[in-house]
């Protein structure tokens, strides 16, 4: 079938792999796994072998992560998810990056979900970008300075220095990013995802809708209950419940 994508899984706990195998047959049929390894070395053999489409990938393992594995590879054109307990900067990083990662216990909606947006990232070569960016980020963990994130679009995924970001502003579960040469970029994710992302470059929510980053604002306005004033004289609001930590901040 045209549909289906050969996997690979990669974890260091047999117990873990066995379950995840089990969930793709009864959830997901269209995913088929060629193989399992139980760590990095042999998941790297396994990989250059197999010349799967997808890898279900865990971080923590003994010895070399999957991040070690990734490094390692020559040039990784697959789809990755990453299977994981927990893995503070790791996970920053994927966010960052716009890749997919599945906590432990896997749950079954997200795993659908993850498994049906690599299939429909199959034609997108993008994803290789999203990968470099990923290692990169791993691999510069102190200079911000060459961070980028990814903004997956409709049809391109964007990778943008934050530095370049004047403000971001949600519209329901969609937030539009507006970059520092007047470019708008739409992306189908809610804010919050991003205030979280972007806490460490500056940026503030200064209100349920907007997030801004401090270096494009101009003034604080104390006219009409208070707002921001960005270099571009964008005027964005300021909620009641903001406005004592914004002034502090500023």
């Amino acid at each position: 079938m045209a549909d289906m994508i050969r996997a690979v899984i990669v974890d260091d706990e047999p117990n873990n792999v066995e379950n995840l195998s089990q969930l793709l047959e009864r959830h997901c049929p269209q995913v088929t796994v060629a193989g399992a390894a139980y760590d990095s070395v042999y998941g790297r053999s396994l990989i250059l072998d197999k010349r799967p489409d997808l890898v279900f990938l865990d971080i923590s393992m003994p010895g070399q992560t999957g991040f070690d594995l990734l490094s390692s590879l020559p040039a990784p054109d697959f789809d990755v998810i990453f299977v994981t307990a927990f893995h503070e900067y790791g996970i920053q990083a994927i966010k960052f990056s716009a890749l997919d990662y599945l906590l432990k216990p896997i749950d079954v909606t997200e795993l659908r979900h993850a498994v049906d947006k690599a299939l429909a990232r199959r034609a997108d070569r993008h994803q290789k970008a999203q990968l470099e960016n990923l290692l990169e980020l791993l691999k510069h963990q102190q200079q911000k300075q060459e961070h980028r994130i990814a903004l997956p679009g409709a049809r391109e995924t964007r990778l943008v220095h934050p530095g370049r970001i004047v403000r971001c502003e949600a519209s329901n579960n969609y937030t539009t990013f507006y970059l520092q040469d007047g470019e708008k970029y739409l992306v189908s994710k809610p804010i919050f995802e991003y205030e979280e992302m972007l806490r460490d470059y500056g940026f503030l929510r200064c209100h349920q809708s907007h997030l801004v980053n401090r270096s494009f604002i101009r003034s604080w306005i104390k006219e009409d209950g208070g707002y921001l004033l960005l270099e571009d004289n964008t005027a964005v609001p300021v909620s009641r419940q903001k406005r004592d930590l914004i002034k502090s901040l500023l």
